[in-house]
This record gives structure tokens, C-alpha cells and sequence, in this order.
């Protein structure tokens, strides 16, 4: 069958076409569905509409006394500059001490979508957070662009986590951890060891370095000792020429036809998300091929048994993505409270955005972090 490139900010990979009349169907009602979402969010998928370059709905369009407000601050790990946001809570008085959450964004993603509507929702319960642009990644810097390497997201969170421990108001014993998609997968990594985080959540967890290896579903066993050596010169040509060479470097957008045609609900959505209702210019879903060599050897659930603190994890009922954060949940033998809470009727993407899936979630991880801290 005809493979097509898929872009997207939760995975990349090469895929056959999968064409049954219900996978159809299903495609054309979400691209219907997202014809309209479109229309309705075009104001907020416009970054320059923002001040904060925000795209997220409800986001922030400037700084009100008594209110929620948000912080665009820098730092750096070791010689890379790093941008992030702090939300601060209503009211918030740096003289007193506040819980405080590090909330970690998808594969390809950036401070501006997801991670910064759940980081605002979460401040409005009274929580300080932070949302950084991976480094490489975003607005951060690091070159080459793009490298997508674990040991990199995982430092990011310990570094959101420092900046924290630093800002004034912020109560270092009540510090939490959020992470969405795959920046879930790298917070389950970075809470392994940094003991800090009192507690840790997940939503719609993606454990990026199984997918890269196994595949979506286990869709590309068959190639993976065949990715591994294009990996390995890539990474050749990078030390010899300095060229470097992307995964999902696709200049041309695609149809919607071809978005239709994509085999899972993850990139259909996920490409709608990305590219049309939620699109920012920071965001770019490719990555240099020779981070694989890093990608594939890379299990976001191994060692869960490290995982003492209190542990959440949230999933659509219906995410095709959901096996990676059972499969975590199972192995997190040693949490404290461990939970696994479904929000029935949501896909993976749409717990990004949909209002009423994404109030259910806030609602759980409010109500987690109140009592888990």
C-alpha cells in the first residue's frame, strides 16, 4: 500500500493507509467536525492575534490586576537560552507560598497550545505554573533546530523545576508535575529520580521512545533495524558535513483527502490540530533523524517502580493512544494513590481543546494536586 508522511505534533511516522468504511466514515465526519472547529477558533489559531502569541481558547490577552497573569521569563540550560511562561494565581502575593506545578508539552508542541491552556486553567485554581519551550525545540534555543532527544525533555523538566524553586511564592514542598502527551512520557522519566515533585500526572500520555521504535501500534517492527541505520547515517553526515536530515520535514500541506486517508484517529486530529485550529509558527512536528538513535532505545515505562509519589494518569476512553498509559500505570507498583481516570467519549487530541473534556480534566487534576500535596 501507498505509505504517507505524516506530520504531527504527538508522532511522526511512515504508515500505510488504512481504508475500511467505518475508518472512513469516521475520518470524514472529524474533518467535518474540524471544518467547523476551524471556523470557530480562527481568531485564536492566529498567534499574532495575541499578544503572548497564545492559541489556546480562553487564553490570556494581557495582564489584569486581580487576575490571572502570565510572566514570559528566560533562563538558560547550560549554554541554551530558554523561554517559558509563569502563570500566577489571582490576587497572587509573592509573600506568601503557593503549590506549584511544572507542566511539560507534546512532541512538536510548544508553551503557547496545550501546555499553556491547562498551566492558565490550573493557575485559576490557585496554583503558580510554568510551561517552557523545549530546548531545540520552540522559541528556545539550540542548534542543530529540532533535535528530539529524551535526555534533553526530561533535563527540561528538571529545569522548569529549578527555575521554580526559585521563584518568589513558590512552596518547593508542594512542587507537582504535569505532563501531556509526550512530554507525559518524559515527566513519568524525569519523577523517577527528581524527588521534588510530590506528585505527578499525566494526560493523554505518549511514551514517544516505544512509538519511534515499535511504531504506532506496532505498525513498523518490521523496519526497525532498517530506521536504526538510516539513523546512524544521519548522524554520519551530520559529524562529516554538517548536513542535517529530518523525519517529517514536510513542506506541503496536505489535502483532506490525504488527512482523511490517515490510518489513526492520533493523526488525523493531531494533524487538524497542529496545522489548522491550533497552528503556531513555533510548533513543527519534525525531528532530526539521528535523535532516533536516542528515541529508540528510550522507554518512558521502564522503571516505574521508582515512582513513589502519588501518581495520576488521564486518557480519553476512546484515545488509540491509550494502551502506552495503561501500560505505564501497570507497572508504577510502588505509587502512593495511584489513579487512572478516563474521560468517556474523549481521543487523544481532543483532550487538548474540547471544552468539556478539558473542564473534566482540570477538575480531576485540580482536586489531585489539592490533596496530593
Amino acid at each position: 500500500m501507498k505509505s504517507i508522511a505524516i506530520l504531527m505534533g504527538a508522532s511522526i511516522l511512515s504508515a500505510g493507509s488504512i481504508e475500511t468504511s467505518d475508518a472512513q466514515a469516521r475520518a470524514n465526519q472529524q474533518l467535518e467536525l474540524a471544518s467547523a472547529d476551524t471556523k470557530r477558533v480562527k481568531n485564536q489559531s492566529n498567534a499574532g492575534k495575541n499578544p503572548f502569541t497564545l492559541v489556546y481558547g480562553g487564553a490570556i490577552t494581557e495582564n489584569v490586576a486581580g487576575k490571572v497573569n502570565i510572566h514570559p521569563v528566560t533562563y538558560k540550560i547550560k549554554d541554551i537560552d530558554i523561554v517559558a511562561n509563569v502563570y500566577t494565581p489571582a490576587n497572587f502575593n509573592p509573600s506568601q507560598k503557593y503549590p506549584a506545578i511544572v507542566v511539560a508539552h507534546p512532541n512538536g508542541g510548544v508553551k503557547e497550545q496545550v501546555a499553556g491552556l491547562y498551566a492558565q486553567r490550573l493557575a485559576e485554581n490557585g496554583f503558580i505554573t510554568i510551561t517552557a519551550d523545549a530546548a531545540y525545540q520552540g522559541g528556545s534555543g539550540g542548534l542543530p533546530r529540532n533535535v528530539d532527544k529524551p535526555a534533553n525533555r526530561i533535563e527540561d523538566i528538571h529545569a522548569m523545576a529549578d527555575y521554580l524553586s526559585q521563584y518568589a511564592g513558590v512552596d518547593l514542598s508542594k512542587l507537582a508535575l504535569l505532563g501531556i502527551c509526550g512530554g507525559g512520557g518524559y515527566s513519568l522519566a524525569a519523577a523517577q529520580s527528581d524527588k521534588r515533585f510530590a506528585s505527578v500526572a499525566t494526560l493523554s500520555m505518549f511514551n514517544s521512545g516505544i512509538v519511534r521504535k515499535n511504531g504506532f501500534m506496532n505498525s513498523q517492527l518490521a523496519t526497525i533495524q532498517d530506521r536504526l541505520k538510516q539513523a546512524s547515517e544521519a548522524r554520519e553526515k551530520e559529524a562529516k558535513v554538517g548536513e542535517v536530515i529530518y523525519v517529517g520535514d514536510n513542506k506541503t500541506p496536505l489535502t483532506d483527502e490525504q488527512i482523511a486517508k490517515m490510518p489513526f484517529d492520533l493523526y488525523r486530529e493531531g494533524y487538524i490540530y497542529y496545522g489548522k485550529t491550533h497552528a503556531h509558527p513555533n510548533s513543527s512536528g519534525k525531528y532530526t533523524m539521528s535523535s532516533l538513535l536516542d528515541l529508540m532505545t528510550f522507554d518512558a515505562a521502564a522503571n516505574m517502580d521508582l515512582i513513589q509519589q502519588p501518581l495520576l494518569m488521564i486518557a480519553g476512553s476512546k484515545a488509540d493512544t491509550y494502551y502506552m498509559t495503561e501500560d505505564a500505570f501497570k507497572k508504577a507498583s510502588n505509587a502512593k494513590n495511584k489513579e487512572l481516570y478516563l474521560i468517556d467519549g474523549a481521543t487523544h487530541i481532543e483532550t487538548y481543546w474540547k471544552p468539556e473534556y478539558v473542564n473534566q480534566a482540570v477538575s480531576k487534576l485540580v482536586d489531585f494536586f489539592s490533596t496530593r500535596l
